[in-house]
């Protein structure tokens, strides 16, 4: 009768289970290497080839383009409309005014008018803005 009635203690379980964290972080690590390659924002632009060395950028750059119909955007915001010379130049003065040493970078088309890519240029430098990249790809060459 005593017998009935006194249960075997069980112990306490005092480890952790990790498995499902481990779990959780790798499939966290795929979303992010799947989602990663796609959030390159940006117009379409075929970059001319050129010879040259790779720039180290230790801050995000200002970059501005201009696509083979002479149309020109900047990479702020999630925004792909066309921009005028005047509203590019208020926001990169705007980017401007708290980081004065962050890169302006240029992708022009190989398509686009010099006219185009002048006039950019022109209008960065009447602003002020006197570090100004071009943007050429390398790996077509």
């Amino acid at each position: 009768m005593l017998s009935d009635k006194v249960r075997p203690k069980r112990r306490m379980m005092t480890d952790i289970n990790v498995v499902p964290y481990i779990d959780v972080m790798l499939v966290l690590l795929v979303v992010f290497m799947v989602t990663a390659p796609l959030l390159t924002q940006g117009i379409k632009v075929d970059l001319p080839s050129a010879e040259g060395q790779a720039i180290d950028a230790q801050q995000e750059p200002i970059v501005l383009s201009v696509n083979a119909s002479g149309e020109y955007f900047i990479n702020l915001g999630e925004s792909k409309t066309a921009k005028s010379l005047q509203d590019i130049g208020d926001m990169v003065k705007n980017v401007r005014q708290g980081k004065p040493n962050i890169p302006v970078f240029v992708e022009g088309d190989e398509g686009a008018s010099y006219g185009s890519i002048a006039r950019l240029l022109g209008y960065m430098q009447s602003i002020d803005v006197q570090d100004v990249g071009l943007v050429t790809d390398p790996s077509q060459q």
